[in-house]
């Protein structure tokens, strides 16, 4: 987002509040918050991040096992610390969820600064399971200058636990790298690719058991599963248990430029996720030039509405393993000519490139005067 919007701007600085778990006694942790604060206002200091943007590195201590509302309280703790108790000072500020970034934005703004913040967290049911935090969350959409979700998967939780912020609640969107070079084509579905956590939501386990499915009656295909996550041992002897573990390469964790020029060395995103608020890799693949065989788990389905053809195949989300093997065998069986990559590319590009989500970034921030500086802090918190 900081990639996309900085350019632009006359100067932003991004403060990122890294969430820093640990288990720690009760005086352990009191003993850690108190040197954290202490060291911070000196050894906090300015680094060069992406778009020409600044930014400003804060550990936030934590007791492994505490809940949203107190990992904002350290957040908003942190914050101050490092700022030397002075506030933030930019007329702007636009902090990445609603707790813990928009609670410490909103205590370490100017009085006189607009407050906005997005929110596109997969787990927001268990942010608003307590009263308390509940609250907090009303405060923060309430005392913002503007809130957006990234997707109906977002707002209707956010509805449904605050429902007279019907109103307040907008959409906005995630940024993704078009890019401006040429984009390959693609001739066959042999090579897939998964990118996301290795993880029971992503569905990877079911993904596994597909490609085992569809190898057996195409010895040509591999499968690359980018990322890193709890199931990674299990997805390894999974492999080898199926017959497959020498046509599916495990990467780990990789930088998001690596992510993407793998995607551009394979043929086919598999996406099965259970779940998505919005779904960048999905949008990465096709802004790669790669059709998308993914799940209805929220977010996808409203990216791609109305290109669902054009840029691959959507199946539903179950406990089935045939589900992914069928909607493959149905996308190789149109796949080119059935699909049009060019046309879902454009379409995608002209709502989630860069320059299309810097403009309305823009549009609503500097709304007010065209000659106020633009000088926007993005506060970064704990995703």
């Amino acid at each position: 987002m900081v990639d996309a919007t900085a350019p632009g701007c006359d100067q932003v600085t991004v403060y990122h509040c890294d969430a820093w778990v640990a288990r720690m006694s009760e005086e352990r942790d009191g003993e850690v918050v108190r040197a954290n604060a202490a060291l911070l206002p000196r050894a906090a200091h300015t680094t060069e991040t992406v778009g020409g943007a600044r930014m400003r590195y804060v550990p936030v201590p934590i007791p492994r096992g505490e809940w949203h509302m107190e990992i904002a309280r350290r957040h908003d703790e942190a914050l101050r610390a490092a700022l030397g108790g002075v506030p933030i000072d930019a007329p702007v500020v636009h902090a990445h969820v609603g707790l813990p970034g928009g609670w410490a934005a909103l205590r370490n703004a100017r009085p006189d600064a607009r407050v906005y913040v997005t929110e596109h967290a997969t787990f927001l049911d268990h942010v608003l399971d307590t009263d308390e935090a509940r609250q907090a969350y009303d405060e923060v959409i309430t005392r913002s200058a503007g809130f957006f979700a990234v997707g109906e998967a977002v707002r209707g939780p956010l509805l449904e636990a605050l429902p007279h912020h019907k109103d307040k609640i907008q959409f906005i969107a995630n940024p993704v790298d078009f890019g401006d070079g040429a984009v390959r084509t693609v001739n066959h579905l042999r090579r897939w690719i998964y990118v996301g956590g290795l993880i029971q939501r992503k569905g990877v386990g079911l993904l596994l058991e597909a490609f085992a499915t569809c190898r057996a009656e195409d010895p040509k295909l591999t499968l690359t599963m980018v990322g890193a996550g709890e199931l990674l041992d299990r997805l390894t002897e999974r492999a080898a248990e199926l017959g497959v573990a020498d046509a599916v390469t495990f990467t780990g964790a990789v930088p998001p430029d690596e992510a993407l020029r793998l995607m551009s060395a394979h043929d086919l995103l598999v996406h099965p996720s259970r779940m998505e608020t919005f779904g960048v890799t999905v949008v990465e693949a096709l802004a790669a030039g790669m059709p998308v065989l993914v799940t209805r788990c929220g977010g996808p389905e409203e990216t791609l509405a109305g290109i669902e053809g054009a840029a691959g195949e959507l199946i539903d989300v179950t406990d089935d393993p045939e589900t992914i093997s069928a909607g493959y065998r149905r996308l190789r069986d149109r796949f080119p000519h059935g699909t049009d990559i060019a046309r879902a590319r454009a379409e995608l590009a002209a709502c989630y490139s860069y320059p299309a989500v810097a403009q309305e970034h823009h549009r609503i921030w500097f709304h007010d005067s065209q000659s106020a500086p633009k000088q926007p802090e993005w506060l970064a918190g704990q995703k």
